[in-house]
């Protein structure tokens, strides 16, 4: 599984690189603090993963790492074609940068 760091994710964004970033946590997660990216709760995205854009490099984040992980692991074999990345430490790695 490939991981990127919250400085890579940053420089990825500065340089306005192409990617799709989805955050897998639950709305009232999300609504206390997000990065950015759409939000598709993990279980939903399990079930229906037709929102994802594998033309595209794939950024999934959570608070800290762990169901990210998850997601592309039982994603990948459903889209073999998909390139996940996964933000190293969810966003719990923006405090401590």
């Amino acid at each position: 599984m490939k991981h990127l760091s919250y400085q890579e994710l940053k420089q990825w964004q500065d340089s306005n690189k192409d990617f799709q970033l989805i955050d897998v946590r639950e709305p009232i997660e999300s609504a206390a603090y997000s990065i950015g990216g759409e939000l598709i709760p993990l279980n939903s995205l399990i079930k229906d993963p037709s929102k994802i854009d594998t033309s595209r490099p794939i950024v999934v984040y959570c608070k800290r790492g762990i169901r990210s992980q998850l997601a592309i692991q039982r994603l990948s074999a459903r889209l073999p074609q998909a390139d996940f990345y996964n933000l190293a430490n969810g966003i719990y790695a923006l405090f401590h940068v």
